[in-house]
């Protein structure tokens, strides 16, 4: 299906349309609102690192007191509801945005560094990983995005970064703790060169030893070097030595950066780029064309996205990807034309069902199934269960909107979500259904409003 480009410039490259927003109208206008959307701050703020370390750790120590205690449960009950309230902002930031390409890169880049954590108290820093470790860099250097990730202690915490000792470190002789491969091996086989990249057993345990030292301050929740937990001596990875006495936490910063600038990292993103973004089987020149401009401005990310958006396949084949769950919740709140004051309202009345509406079609909301994020491909989601929910979500949210809008009519709402994406198949049907809500619940599951 052949759409405009300012019908793919809303859909496949941001949320969709949003009945009181200025659609953009193509690749210059994403470009444009790239800039905007990061200089300006999330609209539904979460709190600090410091203020949920602090939480975090009353309520370690409450279950190290009494696990059974009404003090560890009320406050185990409020990290879980500050969970919740975390979910909710994350759907309503990209419900809301009118920065919608902004939006999806950010999501794009959570998803490739996801951060799985298994506490569920520990869970309650992910929140600042997005707002400090992954927005602030979105239109800088792939580089200081990596660095920025690697440090920041939900990565860390994830991986089990702060369990892992250099074996010749003044801790490790002493404890006798040893080293612990989690992080190294992420960054090189997800993060950077790849699962097929050009590194062996040989490098991840070198790179391993190179990391040893970092950590987490437990009363701040900030990054931390503890040099007597770092191997000393210089590492050898990819044929290049790194560090050496004493240890200092720049040492791996360096590898960072020649991992970032590797051409071996440069087809890797490149590919998940356009994969995410336009077809689950990518064209191969379009591919190649964002890995060149990768390689000639040294991964600055302003410059890969121009490339990703000025070949001709970013612009052709309307639907071929499906939505993720995350995607279809944000951008039916964005058709339904929600405002800030409706947003803050569903805050405080409607935030765990928001959670749950994309935890029932198998995709909660900041916790990806591990450090390799959701999967992309359409396999993955079009499945009897993930279409009986997405039915599901579509008959509930008909039925709100039925309520709702009781002067409207379903047809003028599949018009202004979808445009001249709308089939007339579709139209038809959302027209002639028996009931508003039915006709509301048609537009929401048909296949165009699932698709970008």
């Amino acid at each position: 299906m052949q759409v405009r480009n300012s019908t793919m410039a809303a859909i496949r490259f941001g949320y969709g349309f949003h009945p009181g927003q200025t659609p953009p109208n193509g690749a210059e206008d994403l470009i444009s609102s790239l800039r905007r959307g990061a200089s300006e701050k999330p609209l539904f703020p979460t709190d600090s690192r410091a203020k949920r370390g602090a939480a975090i750790q009353e309520a370690l120590r409450a279950r190290k007191r009494n696990k059974g205690s009404a003090a560890f449960r009320n406050l185990r009950k409020s990290l879980r509801q500050s969970a919740a309230q975390d979910g909710a902002k994350l759907l309503l930031q990209r419900a809301l945005s009118p920065h919608g390409f902004f939006e999806r890169l950010a999501a794009f880049w959570m998803d490739h560094f996801a951060v799985a954590i298994s506490s569920p108290m520990h869970r309650a820093i992910v929140p600042d990983f997005e707002r400090t470790a992954i927005r602030p860099h979105v239109t800088g250097r792939f580089a200081d995005l990596l660095i920025a990730v690697v440090q920041h202690p939900a990565m860390l915490i994830a991986l089990d970064q702060p369990a892992s000792v250099g074996p010749g470190s003044q801790a490790g002789q002493r404890r006798k703790r040893g080293l612990n491969e989690n992080l190294a091996r992420e960054v090189l086989e997800l993060h950077t060169l790849g699962v097929d990249g050009p590194y062996t057993q040989a490098d991840v345990r070198e790179f391993a030893e190179l990391l040893t030292g970092y950590g987490v301050n437990r009363e701040t929740y900030a990054f931390q070097f503890a040099a007597k937990r770092a191997e000393p001596g210089a590492e050898a990875v990819l044929g290049e030595r790194y560090g050496g006495d004493p240890a200092r936490a720049d040492h791996a910063v360096a590898l960072l950066e020649d991992l970032a600038n590797h051409p071996a990292t440069a087809d890797h993103v490149a590919g998940k780029l356009v994969t995410h973004f336009v077809a689950d089987t990518p064209d191969p020149d379009h591919v190649r064309h964002v890995s060149a401009a990768w390689r000639h401005s040294g991964g600055d990310l302003p410059a890969v996205y121009s490339a990703l958006l000025d070949h001709e396949a970013a612009w052709r084949g309307f639907g071929g990807k499906v939505k993720q769950p995350i995607d279809l919740v944000a951008s039916t709140l964005r058709a339904m034309g929600l405002t800030r004051a409706e947003a803050n309202m569903a805050l405080k009345r409607n935030a765990r069902q928001m959670v749950q509406a994309t935890a029932a079609m198998n995709q909660p909301l900041l916790l990806p199934p591990g450090p390799q994020g959701w999967p992309d491909e359409a396999k993955a989601w079009i499945t009897p269960q993930g279409l009986a929910a997405r039915l599901k979500f579509a008959s509930r949210i008909g039925l709100r909107l039925a309520r709702l809008n009781t002067a409207d009519d379903p047809r003028r709402f599949a018009e202004t979500a979808l445009q001249d994406a709308l089939r007339p198949e579709t139209a038809f049907a959302v027209g002639g259904a028996p009931d508003k809500w039915e006709g509301y619940a048609l537009a929401i599951a048909s296949p165009e409003f699932n698709r970008r």
